[in-house]
């Protein structure tokens, strides 16, 4: 057998793996800046059979836990491999057409079970809302109304990304540290079912997408701009390349794959990373830039508003639910979207296209699983956000710390 190409031939694997699945499932990798002797070789072999993949995935579980590669891998890393080959191994059985219930795909592709909430933590918002919204009549025509307000012109779209995005930058360097050479490029997108999206590049370089499909709302931009670069993605993407890659030489963190544990993680942090930034009330800061570029923006409702309706993220988890697990018809999930989430049409649509697409149908729970249970773990400790961003952890570490 011929020496691995990373430090473990169970790395060299799972990277191979990883690799082979993406030529399946269109932006199955996420990322991958690894060796390219090992891409290179992968483009060039036939696809392989989903049922090839499948059983390289549980032959990767089971050597794992047989602890092939002891003198290279600790408990640890061992654990995180595992984690990760296990989700691998479920999206592989339904490549291959095996039928799984959604919760046990959510919970074998992400480590945590998806819970569906029930509506009255919904209508409690909804009575928060009537009362911190400005003006009178029905609650869901005034957050539309108030919401849409919010909507920030695209040729200024731009100038306020950059404003903020500095402004981010300057706290998490001087907060967390930042590799040195790590960069972002900015740019606009359309025809996406995301609001915004991390393309990690390798080489400390992000290029950062945000969808105009939809006004960009000011209300929305200081956490897209957290979530996607400082300190959310672009950050652990950035120090996990730095510190575990080429310090340590651990060559499975330049794989990042959907429908992994990984996910989860990143979106978890990611969520918290505005709150960890700019503190209790973001929408102070948020202000300043808006307001530097001439867009209007009342940071005390703002900041209402967002308290009262964050129990509503669960929304979009629960119509995924609907639709994967009870088998609701998509006219009917938008519906419940637009009553509970209290979304225009086009919005609640737009929600859809995320639920129903291959490659994303269970990821939502990656933001609405994660959130609460890195903010618990977090507790508001910067040095525990910190970890988040350097080191490899599995849901099942928060459950347990």
């Amino acid at each position: 057998m011929s020496a691995p190409i990373t430090d473990s031939s169970i790395v060299d694997r799972y990277i191979e793996l990883g690799l082979r699945m993406g030529r399946h499932i269109d932006g199955f990798v996420d990322a991958y800046y690894g060796p390219e002797v090992i891409a290179d070789r992968i483009s060039a072999e036939q696809v392989s059979t989903p049922e090839f993949l499948v059983a390289s995935a549980g032959q990767l579980v089971v050597d794992l836990d047989a602890g092939v590669d002891d003198g290279v891998l600790d408990a640890s890393r061992r654990r995180w491999l595992r984690a990760q080959a296990t989700g691998m191994h479920t999206s592989a059985r339904k490549m291959a057409g095996e039928e799984i219930a959604y919760v046990d795909e959510v919970e074998w592709c992400y480590g945590v079970r998806p819970t569906f909430r029930e509506e009255d933590q919904f209508e409690g918002a909804h009575v928060r809302l009537d009362a911190v919204l400005p003006g009178s009549g029905p609650v869901r025509e005034r957050i539309i109304e108030w919401r849409e307000a919010q909507a920030i012109p695209v040729d200024r779209l731009d100038a306020v990304l950059s404003s903020i995005a500095e402004d981010f930058r300057e706290r998490t360097q001087r907060q967390f540290g930042l590799p040195e050479g790590e960069h972002i490029a900015w740019e606009l997108a359309s025809n996406q079912p995301w609001s915004g999206f991390n393309y990690y590049e390798g080489n400390l370089q992000s290029r950062v997408a945000i969808n105009t499909d939809l006004p960009v709302l000011a209300t929305s931009i200081g956490h897209l701009v957290a979530h996607e670069a400082y300190p959310g993605h672009h950050t652990e993407h950035s120090r996990k390349e730095s510190g575990l890659v080429r310090s340590r030489g651990w060559q499975e963190e330049s794989i990042f794959c959907v429908g992994t544990p990984q996910c989860l993680i990143a979106e978890g942090l990611a969520d918290l990373a505005l709150e960890i930034i700019a503190g209790e009330v973001p929408d102070l800061l948020v202000a300043e830039h808006l307001r530097s570029n001439g867009i209007d923006f009342d940071p005390e409702i703002a900041h209402a508003v967002r308290i009262a309706s964050e129990s509503m993220d669960a929304v979009r988890a629960n119509a995924a639910w609907l639709l994967h697990e009870d088998g609701v018809p998509v006219d009917d999930v938008v519906a419940y979207i637009e009553r509970w989430a209290l979304l225009p049409h086009a919005r609640a649509s737009k929600a859809i296209e995320f639920l129903t697409s291959p490659t994303w149908r269970s990821y939502i729970s990656c933001y609405v699983e994660g959130l609460p249970l890195c903010r618990n773990w977090v507790a508001g400790d910067p040095d525990r956000f910190a970890i988040l961003l350097s080191e490899q952890i599995v849901p099942a570490d928060l459950v347990e710390a």
